[in-house]
């Protein structure tokens, strides 16, 4: 260990009540065994041309090496080389960090990248470029395109894609079931191979549940995730969630059963086979619940939460702006049923955006995640609610709506960081999450005080589809490096 590490750490400020990490892949099947089938990074593109970098004097939190400190972020050649203090840069690039936040680079669980297939409402270049404006360094993009990715040669061409047009490192996630059609599985062995580091029919519930179990089974000896989202279609065939405000809009509602009935069910298989369950965008407390139920009797379940359950409500469809759980400002009231409240699972009532709070905190979710579902505008503004595509941007909102919670008094530092950080790359099986000595330098600096107004200009999403349009917030990535090159900068 180098000095550095040792200083950093004698004068840490360590959480010592965060919930202990999970154990998630099992087996050596790290990042690094199978790299060549983990799309990477374009290399030069958009960054600036060295890879080293003398980070200075920020707020240092790494959870994976327990360091929290005012410390000195050395990066050579792409990779940390220290963290201490005083240390010498000998000609790398400085940053001066003073007053801010320097974590390991943030992983996003959920993402849509829309591509191939939906260009008009994403790219693979605007969508990476969003991540890393939000202080994402890797991202894992569900397979709900056109086509939807289910063979591997679709996941080659999204690699080719990435490595041209990418500016941050990108996990591709499998479908469960050939076109999504929830009829025929796919060849789950071919698709790992591939790169696949997980399945999913995100968008869809795969309601045969022969087909869900033989997905598990395949979980099981791949060591793959089975990510679910989890709506019985039937009951849900609403807009919002159903309850008092969507009677008093008019509104069909999505009941809070349609969502738990499939958990209940998911979670059941997965004790059945030994198969790992990922459960999607949990919005319910319940839901939470018979997570944490089924985490005591041993299943092998993770689970993530976005913060637009946490720090929404049912009531934004209503019209309020109100920031749940957090000290943040409301936004001015907005006109009732705007079609960028519309998202899927619904926003809930404000009782189960506490309970999901709470769920944060007793450890029952595993990692946070966007749910990014960008959509072009016709798609929302020139919709009706009922006609509006389900879906909310969410990449660049991250740090803001989150580190309120922590402003608020509801989450440690440590813990915010590690449920962005650690706690995914695990899910993930990749080595990233860590400013270790000798690792990977993906790199975010945060500016916490900053304050910025939401601004469809100024996103780099292609499609800025939220409801957080003219809020102000405060927080945002200041720098993003990917292996020590710059991706983004304010």
């Amino acid at each position: 260990m180098s000095k550095g590490y040792q200083n950093v750490r004698e004068t840490a400020r360590l959480d010592d009540t965060r919930p202990t990490e999970p154990a998630l892949r099992s087996e050596p099947d790290r990042e690094g065994d199978f790299l060549g089938l983990t799309v990477r990074v374009a290399r030069g593109k958009g960054c600036v041309s060295g890879r080293d970098w003398l980070i200075r004097s920020g707020r240092v939190i790494d959870p994976a090496n327990g360091i929290d400190g005012i410390a000195d972020v050395l990066v050579r050649g792409g990779r940390i080389e220290a963290v201490g203090n005083g240390l010498a840069g000998d000609g790398a690039q400085e940053f001066d960090a003073s007053g801010l936040l320097v974590t390991p680079g943030w992983i996003d669980i959920h993402v849509h990248l829309r591509q191939p297939g939906f260009p008009e409402k994403e790219t693979v270049a605007t969508g990476t470029t969003a991540a890393a404006a939000g202080g994402f360094t890797s991202i894992a993009c569900m397979p709900n395109t056109k086509p939807a990715l289910d063979i591997p040669d679709l996941l080659h061409q999204l690699k080719v894609s990435v490595e041209a047009e990418g500016v941050v490192r990108v996990h591709p996630i499998a479908t469960i079931t050939r076109g999504r059609s929830g009829t025929d599985v796919v060849d789950f062995d071919a698709l790992v191979a591939a790169g696949a580091i997980g399945f999913s029919d995100d968008g869809d519930t795969t309601a045969d549940s022969a087909l869900m179990r033989k997905a598990l089974e395949a979980s099981s000896r791949l060591n793959r995730p089975v990510m679910v989202h989890c709506e019985d279609k039937p009951l849900a065939s609403g807009a919002m969630h159903e309850g008092t405000i969507s009677a008093m809009l008019g509104i069909p509602g999505i009941p809070a059963a349609a969502e738990e009935i499939i958990i209940a069910r998911d979670l059941m298989l997965a004790e059945l086979t030994g198969g790992w369950l990922h459960v999607c965008h949990v919005s319910t407390g319940r839901g939470a619940e018979l997570v944490a139920e089924a985490k005591r009797r041993g299943v092998r379940v993770t689970a993530e939460v976005m913060p637009h359950h946490i720090t929404m409500s049912d009531e934004w469809v209503g019209g309020s702006r109100v920031l749940h759980n957090t000290d943040e400002a409301p936004g001015a009231h907005a006109t009732p049923a705007e079609p960028n409240t519309k998202v899927n699972p619904p926003l809930r009532p404000v009782a189960d955006t506490a309970a999901l709070l709470q769920a944060v905190k007793d450890g029952t979710f595993d990692c946070f995640g966007t749910d990014h579902a960008p959509h072009a505008d016709p798609e929302k503004s020139g919709s009706t609610y009922l006609d509006a595509a389900f879906g909310m941007s969410g990449l660049e909102f991250a740090f803001s709506l989150t580190y309120a919670l922590v402003r608020a008094g509801h989450l440690s530092l440590g813990n915010l960081v590690r449920l962005w950080t650690a706690a995914p790359a695990g899910i993930l099986g990749s080595d990233r999450g860590t400013l270790g000595q000798g690792a990977t330098a993906d790199v975010t600096v945060f500016d916490p005080d900053r304050a910025w107004t939401v601004r469809a200009d100024q996103l780099r999403t292609k499609s800025p589809n939220t409801p957080l349009l003219g809020m102000k917030l405060r927080g945002r990535a200041v720098l993003t490096l990917v292996e020590g090159m710059e991706r983004h900068r304010v």
